[in-house]
């Protein structure tokens, strides 16, 4: 099996989220960020044979890098890097997944009250803001029919705030703060579909692939208060 470099960039992107990966025999990746607060599920195009688990996805990323057009051969307790003439080779050790964290279930969506289009400069505005303000919180609350992202402080009233505008749906009169942490936004840069519960649950779906993020809201979040 050879990885597509859209397979690689999300895994990749997953091992920012969570270092340990449990892979399961099919197309569907997942993962889960240590505090639980974070998951996301990607269909990719290639098959896993069989599931195993990888302890350091970093350091597997890496020897993928090892040899030209890295070719993974399953077994039953490793898999077998090697390039395409064969003369080069890394045996890659599996991890039990049981000792590893990785998401039991997948994730149901209550009903969302509040949905709107977050695209990827607009993401790369707030990570920016958040860089520039030393904010790490960002509050989503209703404006005048449209959505308003700020990225604040969420307890000193009088900091520095930005603020941008989107396109939404909420229902009519609804008012609403939900706080989202701007550590979780790891997000593979893309546009997203985002649909927010008042249980306190996020699912950003990617609009060009088959990749989705679900995002833990702060407890501080209100909705109808």
């Amino acid at each position: 099996m050879q990885l597509s470099n859209r397979t690689v960039d999300i895994l990749r992107n997953y091992a920012s989220i969570n270092e340990n990966i449990v892979i399961e025999a099919g197309n569907v990746i997942k993962t889960m960020s240590p505090a639980k607060n974070l998951v996301s599920k990607a269909v990719i195009e290639e098959t896993f044979p069989q599931g195993f688990g990888i302890y350091d996805l970093p350091e597997f990323l890496s020897v993928l890098t090892l040899v030209d057009n890295p070719q993974i051969t399953f077994s039953e307790n490793n898999c077998t890097v090697s390039d395409g003439s064969g003369l080069s080779s890394v045996k890659y050790f599996y991890s039990d997944p049981d000792m590893l964290s990785a998401p039991k279930k997948d994730i149901t969506m209550p009903e969302c009250e509040v949905k709107f289009l977050l695209n990827n400069d607009t993401l790369n505005k707030i990570k920016r803001a958040s860089s520039a303000l030393g904010h790490d919180e960002i509050s989503i609350t209703p404006s005048g029919g449209s959505i308003e992202i700020s990225v604040l402080d969420t307890k000193d009233k009088t900091g520095n705030a930005f603020s941008i505008t989107v396109e939404g749906d909420y229902p009519e009169g609804a008012t609403f703060k939900y706080v989202m942490s701007v550590n979780n936004l790891k997000l593979i840069g893309e546009d997203y579909e985002v649909a927010i519960s008042s249980k306190l649950i996020s699912n950003l779906k990617s609009t060009s692939s088959e990749l989705e993020y679900f995002i833990a809201l702060e407890k501080t979040s209100t909705y109808g208060e």
